[in-house]
């Protein structure tokens, strides 16, 4: 029997029998996923002025990514590549949306990024790209006062190492 779910990260519901093992908007894993009447997912925080900040970061890093991968979908040569940047590009938005609920904002600042029609050329951009995030949202899980705010960010760094295995695994 079909059941309502709720991802903790980023507040989405979702209809199933079970539980997915990632968010299927967010990409966070299972664990923080449950019965929507069970799951509460705050965005209203008061935040230091570190948080704060931390957040403002990842919006912009999240909007760079999600144009980034946006361009790549419609640019890449290689069709699966394509597909890959479009689902990439969704979660990355997805994100952004994480933080614009915790900053308040009405809209997301329109952002665009240089891509590359060699796929290997924006898989290797992909790889870059994720391995900054896991590294910026490592530390700020670590400097993170709020303990909502860390919660994403060390959700999000296992999300971003998912995508870097999908880079790395075409990249060979």
């Amino acid at each position: 029997m079909a059941k309502l779910w709720r991802c903790r990260i980023c507040g989405d519901p979702y209809i199933g029998d079970a539980p997915p093992e990632n968010c299927p908007f967010c990409g966070a894993h299972k664990r923080y996923i449950g019965e929507a009447k069970d799951t509460v997912a705050d965005f209203d925080l008061s935040l230091g002025e570190k948080d704060m900040e931390n957040v403002k970061t990842a919006l912009g890093l999240e909007l760079s990514n999600a144009a980034f991968y946006m361009c790549a979908s419609k640019n890449t040569d290689d069709p699966e590549g394509r597909l890959l940047f479009k689902a990439l590009s969704k979660i990355e938005a997805e994100h952004a949306s994480i933080w614009k609920k915790i900053l308040r904002l009405d809209s997301l600042p329109e952002k665009t990024e240089q891509c590359f029609t060699d796929n290997s050329e924006n898989l290797r951009g992909s790889h870059q790209r994720e391995t900054h995030a896991i590294e910026f949202y490592k530390r700020a899980a670590g400097e993170a006062t709020h303990p909502r705010i860390q919660e994403i960010f060390s959700a999000l760094v296992e999300v971003e190492k998912d995508h870097l295995g999908l880079a790395n695994e075409r990249l060979r």
